[in-house]
């Protein structure tokens, strides 16, 4: 099981990928209003939706930092630049 995504987590992840918020709905499998009501924290997503938008930024190049003493956080993996190009964000 994977530890929850916080909606900062993701629209910093998102940032990182330069990747849109449609671009993830898409990747995700999910629907627009799910990540934009998630990110914004208007309503309480799944926890099916929550792993496929934490899987889908993962898959991009995106690695999560859980409490490490500074919070949580994120950051993008050594070797992702060129994964991100190609998935046309």
């Amino acid at each position: 099981m994977l530890k929850k995504m916080t909606p900062p987590q993701c629209r910093g992840a998102r940032a990182l990928l330069n990747m849109t918020q449609p671009r993830l709905a898409t990747l995700a499998n999910l629907g627009l209003s799910t990540i934009v009501d998630f990110e914004r924290e208007r309503r309480t997503v799944s926890e099916e939706a929550m792993q496929k938008m934490q899987r889908a930024l993962a898959e991009a190049g995106v690695e999560f930092i859980w409490e490490n003493g500074g919070g949580p956080g994120v950051r993008l993996r050594k070797s992702t630049k060129s994964k991100t190009k190609d998935r046309g964000n």
